[in-house]
């Protein structure tokens, strides 16, 4: 039986490192990779990739000092991990898109009535302060929850009609977060208009990069740098999807802030050879390709029949392995007792689909970002979520439905 543990760190041998990942490179020094002149959305992606880069910076101050400090980790009604970064980096988000773009509303996972029932407002306060830019009176503690609120549930009700907002993901893999200096978690944030997502942006601070084809030396020695550092990743529709190291997160190393490379998606074509993403936790034999293949994490010991399932926490970190090329496929099924949120899959599906894969659900339609007609904040993708290079994805989709049919 397979199943993969959500404290797993994620290590380079879980992946497969060959010269069908990332074939072109292309190197740029500007501010985005792309001209204003090719990106409706330069501005909102550029603000975007700000406030995560700082956001991401706030996650690994907090984190240096999360378990000497009291009252930073909460439990949820859901028995889900929540701590003083997720409601930092909402609040710090929510603070800044709010001052920039004031009419533009904002869909988040947090709300602060766990910071109002513990009196934990100033610890947030304390570690948005000096990541916030702000004019006038000093931000308050009344300020931070409000600005936190700006983007709960009850902020404000969408009704039938498409409409133009953001969606956060404070935290995705708060559990890796928790656990060690190397394990996964992202900060996602994208952009939707009129039920398509427009631009996004990915901050993982201990992302690590490796390339076993080492075109050249620059790109080798600007990996070496990520490798350290961590990366964000971006996406604008039509534009493309790339990736950078993250800034700031150590003052110890040369500015390459301005350096962007071209993601795209692997090319494999044949299932067996490509290696898959599932839910922490899910189990591989809850999946209808488990009629067809077994699985192993291990990468040592693949053998003919199995595929190849890299151990990390969190949805948009597959998203960002399957966009980089360093996983085929991700794959998710839907369960009664679990809503699927729009925030583990918003900023995935733009990156993913802007690198050359494709993102449906199990019956191969578009997922419907404003299916949760009321508040944007539940998907409902029949069956699941089928996130691929697009190579295999009309396979993929013909077993599951080969799988159907015998059930």
């Amino acid at each position: 039986m397979t199943i993969l543990h959500s404290y797993s760190t994620l290590s380079p041998l879980h992946f497969r490192t060959t010269s069908l990942s990332s074939p072109r490179f292309t190197i740029t020094g500007s501010i985005l990779p792309f001209t204003k002149q090719k990106a409706k959305y330069h501005k909102e992606l550029e603000a975007a990739v700000d406030v995560v880069e700082r956001a991401c910076c706030l996650c690994v101050e907090v984190k240096k000092s999360l378990f000497s400090s009291e009252g930073r980790i909460l439990e949820k009604n859901d028995q889900t991990p929540v701590t003083i970064a997720d409601f930092g980096v909402q609040a710090l988000v929510s603070l800044e898109l709010g001052r920039l773009f004031p009419s533009i509303p904002l869909v988040a996972e947090e709300d602060s009535a766990f910071l109002r029932s513990n009196n934990l407002a100033n610890s947030v306060l304390d570690v948005v302060f000096d990541k916030a830019e702000f004019s006038g009176k000093p931000l308050s503690e009344d300020d931070v929850l409000d600005t936190i609120d700006r983007g709960g549930k009850d902020a404000f009700v969408f009704g039938s009609s498409p409409a133009t907002y953001w969606v956060l993901d404070p935290i995705d893999g708060t559990k890796g977060f928790l656990k060690g200096s190397e394990a996964l978690y992202v900060v996602g944030l994208s952009l939707v208009v009129e039920g398509d997502v427009v631009l996004g942006v990915m901050g993982c601070p201990n992302w690590q990069e490796e390339d076993s084809s080492k075109p050249t030396i620059e790109i080798q020695e600007y990996n070496d740098i990520i490798s350290r550092l961590g990366v964000v990743m971006v996406a604008h529709v039509g534009c493309g999807t790339w990736k950078k190291r993250l800034n700031d997160i150590s003052s110890n190393t040369e500015n390459m802030a301005g350096s962007w490379i071209r993601c795209f998606v692997d090319k494999y074509s044949i299932i067996k050879e490509a290696s898959f993403c599932i839910s922490d936790s899910q189990l591989w034999e809850s999946l209808p390709l488990s009629n067809s293949f077994d699985a192993t994490t291990d990468i040592q010991s693949v053998s003919e029949n199995q595929i190849l399932l890299p151990v990390c926490c969190g949805s948009l970190c597959k998203y960002l392995m399957v966009a980089s090329g360093r996983a085929s496929v991700f794959i998710l099924r839907s369960r009664v007792d679990r809503i699927i949120k729009v925030w583990d899959h918003a900023v995935g599906i733009i990156c993913v689909q802007e690198a050359g894969g494709m993102v449906t659900d199990w019956e191969g339609s578009k997922i419907d970002l404003a299916a949760d007609q009321e508040d944007r904040r539940a998907l409902f993708p029949s069956g699941g979520v089928l996130v691929t290079n697009g190579n295999v994805h009309d396979h993929i989709l013909m077993l599951i439905s080969s799988s159907k049919s015998i059930a």
